[in-house]
């Protein structure tokens, strides 16, 4: 983070991001200093509630993040900015986003937590456009232009308003991670289905409590031990504040529908007692050997996980991964369950034994019994994810000429990438395919 005194004394003179966070109400004259190598703006933090016309000076501007200040109206200043991909203005208290707010370049809008009713027909004309975050809003509707949004890749619309899912957002050709829990869709599910797993109860008072092992957008996890438990547990206690992907008891109800699964990580208890009353639950400690296996997207990746330069795998170590997330992937479609997030950032494996696990239901949505076409299409919109991800384990395969791992994960993966929804394979196909190449 930098400092007032930096930015005015010529300190910062070159830099090409900005963090700024100190209680500003308009923006530092200095910043235009920094026009000619300016390229990320954060003010996030602050108390703005509009910015100026001359922001178009910083004419290298590429990233600007104004979350957690005080703005009702999305700056139409924005728009004039010819190079802006990225704009976040999470947690504010925006009710309009004006056509010209809108930048002719953006790929990347957070409008997270704001106070939105509808958004303007000119957010389909963003050709750029792969990344649209609009949970915690009060949409009814979706604009009906953003069925020309062909490179849209993400799409979170959860806890907002919506009755219906647009007969046209199940053919978008890219959409691959979607989130839409927490609306009033009037949805049923079956008993069989994605009837919630009946889980013990745990009582705060008979954990004992370790270190914090993580944090994610809608909890804290920690490590504890349980009375009558032999081995350690994670806990996650939710923080119950809507997120990027939603509200954290929609990601509670999709962990609890989707099941045991080997190469999951679901809950084996829920929390009771907590001081606070907050919601937690008990999942099993994942093994120390265990690794992420990519991090998370970049500003310049924007959909896409990075990973670590000469990142490679032996061909059944790769087999190994995609077999297991594809099997749980197929157990969670099975029972009605859109993880919304599948991405090498959520899974762990082991780099010597080869086992993986699909965790993180952050984004998570359980999708209806009736209708079933309906619960088919959003499901097949995965697909594409699953396909991204053979991709990039094909990509990072050792060559090996007598191994058909590369060539599998491939061939499965352009099926899976298919830019007709309906096309492309049931999940459990693949999973059932990549498990018996496994075996050669």
């Amino acid at each position: 983070m930098h400092t007032l005194e930096q930015l005015r004394s010529g300190a910062l003179a070159g830099t090409r991001r900005l963090d700024l966070t100190c209680g500003l109400t308009d923006l530092p004259e200095e910043v235009f200093d920094l026009a000619d190598t300016l390229e990320v703006l954060n003010l996030s933090g602050n108390r703005l509630h509009d910015l100026p016309h001359q922001l178009t000076r910083l004419h290298q501007l590429k990233v600007l993040f104004a979350s957690d200040n005080a703005f009702e109206v999305l700056p139409e200043v924005l728009g004039d900015c010819p190079h802006l991909q990225v704009v976040g203005f999470k947690a504010n208290r925006i009710a309009q986003v004006p056509p010209a707010a809108l930048p002719p370049a953006l790929r990347w809008l957070i409008l997270t937590d704001n106070a939105l009713p509808s958004l303007p027909s000119a957010l389909g004309q963003r050709p750029a456009l792969q990344k649209l975050m609009l949970a915690g809003n009060h949409l009814e509707a979706l604009p009906e232009s953003l069925q020309a949004a062909h490179g849209l890749e993400l799409l979170r619309i959860s806890a907002n308003r919506l009755t219906q899912v647009p007969d046209w957002l199940i053919e978008l050709p890219r959409l691959s991670w979607l989130a839409l829990a927490g609306n009033p869709f009037g949805w049923t599910w079956s008993a069989g289905q994605s009837t919630p797993v009946c889980l013990p109860r745990m009582a705060w008072a008979d954990l004992t409590h370790g270190p914090l092992l993580g944090e994610g957008a809608s909890g804290h996890i920690y490590q504890v031990q349980a009375n009558h438990w032999q081995q350690p547990l994670a806990l996650k206690i939710f923080k119950g504040e809507v997120t990027s992907d939603g509200l954290p008891e929609d990601e509670l109800a999709a962990s609890l529908a989707a099941g045991q699964h080997p190469a999951l990580t679901t809950p084996v208890a829920r929390l009771m007692g907590h001081p606070t009353q907050a919601q937690g639950l008990l999942m099993p400690l994942v093994p120390a050997a265990h690794v992420n296996l990519a991090g998370p997207p970049s500003l310049q990746t924007c959909t896409r996980d990075i990973y670590p330069p000469g990142f490679q795998l032996s061909p059944n170590l790769a087999l190994g991964i995609a077999a297991d997330v594809a099997s749980a992937l197929a157990h969670l479609h099975q029972r009605g369950v859109m993880h919304g997030d599948l991405y090498a950032h959520n899974i762990l494996f082991d780099p010597e034994h080869g086992q993986a696990q699909l965790g993180d239901f952050g984004a998570a949505t359980r999708l209806p019994t009736q209708p079933s076409d309906l619960c088919r299409d959003l499901l097949a919109l995965e697909v594409r994810a699953l396909g991204c991800l053979l991709e990039e384990l094909a990509a990072a395969t050792v060559a090996h000429t007598e191994h058909r791992a590369a060539p599998t994960l491939q061939t499965w993966g352009q099926a899976c990438l298919s830019a007709v929804p309906h096309q492309r394979p049931a999940v459990a196909e693949v999973a059932q395919a990549l498990q018996v190449a496994r075996r050669w």
